[in-house]
């Protein structure tokens, strides 16, 4: 990966991702929601790779449910948390893009970071590629991706936009949609944003089947965001958590989230 020393770092030096989806509304929509559809995605006990899976906050849950999971991540500080955690994950430094793995050894493979650290088409379709490789034929695959449009709605959500800021965040916001590429000065770090006919032809093109899209957090995910310090706040965000649920997979309003999840066979 080109961008592992700035992701690396990143993960390592500026931000606890430990605590990241616990930390906001949207955070808390977003693991609410994945793990709903990991669970009906994947049924009854087996075994899953969780590929970028940080500090293993989803492969914990997963292990709780019975699976057996191994976790493997870039960054060599969330392997060491996924190991010392309770309970110890199996886990190991790796990259998405040559995974340490036989072919057709897991039930089921899991991309829920990877694909928005990776600037280049042909590596994103590599890394959906390998997750195919070391799936059973007929396993299922999940991989997370950001919107396009998640950064400058967010920024708007939470006051963090000004919009007489002399244009800066405003042509960054045009060049995204664009181009795609997050500008790191502003916020996050190296990264991606999909479109969602683009998540779909990376996936067909890397030999994924039965292809479903969800928007994980929702259409209403901002909202939720906005009225988090009023006194409605535990109102709106279970508002948007139903509406999260109701149009998982609704065509039109997907790419209104802030994470879209693919699914789909091997």
């Amino acid at each position: 990966m080109e961008r592992s020393g700035e992701i690396v770092g990143f993960y390592t030096e500026r931000y606890d991702e430990a605590g990241r989806l616990e930390r906001r509304p949207q955070s808390r929509l977003e693991r609410i929601r994945t793990l709903e559809l990991l669970r009906e995605l994947l049924g009854e006990k087996g075994s899953v790779l969780d590929v970028g899976g940080g500090p293993g906050a989803y492969a914990r849950e997963l292990i709780a449910d019975g699976h057996r999971v191994r976790l493997i991540d870039l960054v060599p500080a969330h392997v060491a948390q996924a190991r010392a955690g309770e309970p110890p994950i199996d886990a190991v430094v790796g990259d998405a893009r040559k995974l340490p793995e036989p072919d057709g050894t897991w039930d089921a493979t899991l991309l829920l970071g990877p694909l928005y650290h990776l600037h280049d088409r042909d590596d994103r379709v590599r890394a959906l590629r390998e997750a195919i490789r070391v799936t059973r034929p007929g396993g299922r695959i999940a991989a997370a991706a950001i919107s396009r449009f998640a950064g400058p709605v967010d920024l708007t959500a939470t006051g963090r936009w000004d919009p007489n800021d002399g244009g800066r965040m405003r042509e960054h916001f045009r060049e995204l949609i664009d181009d795609g590429r997050n500008d790191a000065s502003i916020g996050f770090t190296e990264a991606y944003f999909h479109r969602v006919g683009e998540l779909i032809g990376e996936c067909r093109e890397a030999g994924l089947r039965e292809i479903v899209v969800h928007g994980v957090e929702g259409p209403a995910w901002a909202a939720a965001e906005a009225a988090a310090k009023g006194p409605d706040a535990d109102r709106v965000f279970a508002a948007a958590l139903e509406l999260a649920r109701l149009y998982s997979s609704e065509p039109d309003v997907i790419a209104a989230s802030s994470h879209l999840l693919v699914t789909g066979a091997a």
